[in-house]
């Protein structure tokens, strides 16, 4: 049998949830987390903990919730409902076990990464394995459904695939992911990765929640937008932590995107500097960090600069162009709830 899946993350945590809603998704939430140890397990005794690795650890389980709370502004959840978050959480469950094996992270949620726990390979194709577990769940949804999970998953790979080449070298191949944070193209690019390969899944958790919710096509396109911006802000919020954060209270290695060279909009916003005194920044940013004593020094300095200040208002940004659009709702618990979701994602990265 497989671990067990972790109880999921209170809805109590979205500030001022209607206490009938909260009651609603609790339920919803709970039975996500059985169907979840229904479909993981494998009766490989080692394929089935392995699967269940990273899933018994925990996590935000933030997509099934919002799934939940998209389908509440409709009819509510359902079986269908539940089945659609399920999907959703294993493919990102499933991105983490490659992501760990790319970023050669040691920690994930607070434990041992499944590369450092399994070894590589294994992580990989265990990552294999939940995708093509999220497959069969979501096939049980129809053939709409499965067609939304495909071009979902080819946008997560194309933007993993987009981030995992970008590097700070000073004469990179494409020169819009890594020009001066004031060009609208280098932003725009980094944009776009984000877009992709984070708010693209979470767009589809919503787009899901409110198509299986029984919602009209209008609310279900309000809601994908939303959630998209919405998962910009989750990804800005994570680059920011993962230099503003110790890997005490994270559960995460912190530094993970120096280490490897890669431009988040931090960095992007600290090479537009002409400071003499960020000489020694700059030089540390222009590529891969390899000593760990550089990578300490680059992240204090990146934590003492006014480029952090710049990349948190711009997540702010993202944040009330996801409000505006819950705007054109009715307002109901639900949406307010949607908006309160909004509030607590941007407040990560203060």
């Amino acid at each position: 049998m497989t671990a067990p899946v972790s109880p999921a993350v209170p809805v109590a945590s979205i500030p001022g949830v209607d206490d009938a809603l909260q009651a609603r998704v609790a339920d919803g939430m709970t039975a996500v987390a059985a169907r979840m140890l229904e479909v993981v397990d494998h009766h490989d005794p080692f394929i089935a903990e392995a699967s269940g690795h990273l899933a018994a650890a925990g996590g935000k389980r933030f997509r099934p919730l919002l799934t939940l709370l998209a389908s509440e502004v409709g009819s509510g959840w359902n079986d269908r409902v539940v089945d659609a978050a399920v999907g959703v959480e294993l493919t990102h469950l499933a991105s983490l076990y490659h992501d760990d094996v790319m970023d050669e992270a040691d920690l994930r949620r607070g434990v041992d990464s499944a590369n450092a726990r399994y070894g590589n390979a294994t992580a990989i194709l265990i990552g294999d394995l939940l995708f093509g577990t999220a497959s069969s769940v979501v096939a049980g949804l129809g053939a709409e459904a499965v067609r939304i999970q495909a071009e979902t998953f080819v946008r997560l790979c194309a933007g993993q695939i987009r981030d995992d080449r970008q590097t700070l070298d000073a004469a990179p191949a494409s020169a819009a992911l890594a020009g001066d944070a004031d060009d609208p193209a280098a932003v725009t690019a980094y944009l776009q990765i984000l877009a992709d390969k984070t708010g693209a899944l979470i767009a589809t958790s919503a787009r899901y929640g409110a198509m299986f919710g029984g919602c009209d096509a209008a609310t279900v396109r309000t809601l994908t937008d939303y959630a998209e911006r919405l998962g910009v802000v989750f990804q800005l919020a994570d680059d920011l932590l993962d230099v503003a954060s110790q890997a005490d209270t994270s559960g995460k290695t912190p530094g993970t995107d120096l280490r490897e060279g890669k431009a988040t909009l931090p960095v992007l916003y600290a090479r537009t500097s002409t400071d003499p005194a960020d000489a020694r920044l700059l030089e540390l940013t222009r590529g891969p960090i390899e000593d760990p004593d550089d990578l300490a020094e680059a992240l204090e300095l990146l934590r003492g600069h006014r480029a952090m200040g710049q990349a948190r208002a711009h997540a702010a940004r993202v944040a009330d162009e996801a409000r505006v659009l819950l705007d054109g709702l009715d307002p109901t618990p639900a949406v307010d709830a949607l908006r309160a979701l909004v509030d607590g994602v941007a407040e990560r990265s203060v």
